[in-house]
């Protein structure tokens, strides 16, 4: 099976094998004292995603974890740079960072993935990539209204404008998670406090050792 997106055709791979490794996860989780975990934040375009993301990332390499953060706009400067926006592009845009962040996670990182990601049916797929102990949904939860306010690249008033097409809470639609890991309001706290909330979160799961 094949599949267009913009100007680009995929096509399946054919007389492949898998190798399998002699180093395991459990390996190199021993090796880092830490399980490796992808924790995917999704939620309008300046809810906060990007910040909270790398403010846990910084954190994290502060304690002596090993973490990495995948954020939607840079992930388009290169791997992505071929994807536009429709709801094909935006499938793809996803699969690829699902595919991507469970080689992280089989590495042992914490892996933070800063993504849109609007459709639910994307996000679930990415769950389904991974163990139910591997993959955490956090949902950053900022009224349109706030993210409007802030529009931190213009894109919100470009996008009343009518300068962008297929935007994300403007002209398509954002699929709310049903049950996510945890939910951030960063417009009631604030990005400190929301950065403590993940790391907790991970703490509570055993993905790193508590604060001493």
């Amino acid at each position: 099976m094949s599949s267009s997106s913009g100007s680009q055709i995929f096509h399946e791979a054919t007389d492949i094998t898998w190798h399998a490794s002699q180093v395991t996860r459990a390996h190199r989780e021993k090796l880092l004292d830490q399980r490796g975990a992808l924790l995917w934040l999704t939620g309008l375009s300046g809810s906060g995603k990007s910040t909270v993301a790398f403010r846990v990332e910084h954190a994290l390499i502060e304690r002596g974890c090993v973490a990495y953060v995948l954020d939607g706009d840079n992930v388009r400067h290169g791997l992505n740079s071929n994807l536009g926006f429709s709801a094909d592009d935006r499938a793809e845009n996803i699969r690829r960072i699902g595919e991507v962040g469970k080689l992280f996670v089989d590495a042992g990182l914490i892996t933070l993935s800063s993504f849109v990601s609007p459709y639910r049916a994307d996000r679930d797929q990415v769950r389904a990539l991974l163990a139910e102990d591997q993959f955490f949904e956090i949902y950053v939860n900022t009224p349109l209204e706030i993210c409007e306010q802030r529009d931190p690249k213009g894109l919100y008033k470009r996008a009343r404008a009518g300068e962008i097409p297929n935007f994300t809470g403007i002209s398509d639609p954002y699929e709310e998670p049903q049950a996510p890991e945890l939910e951030l309001k960063t417009d009631t706290v604030t990005i400190d406090e929301a950065a403590r909330q993940v790391i907790c979160l991970l703490e509570q799961h055993g993905k790193i050792n508590p604060a001493k």
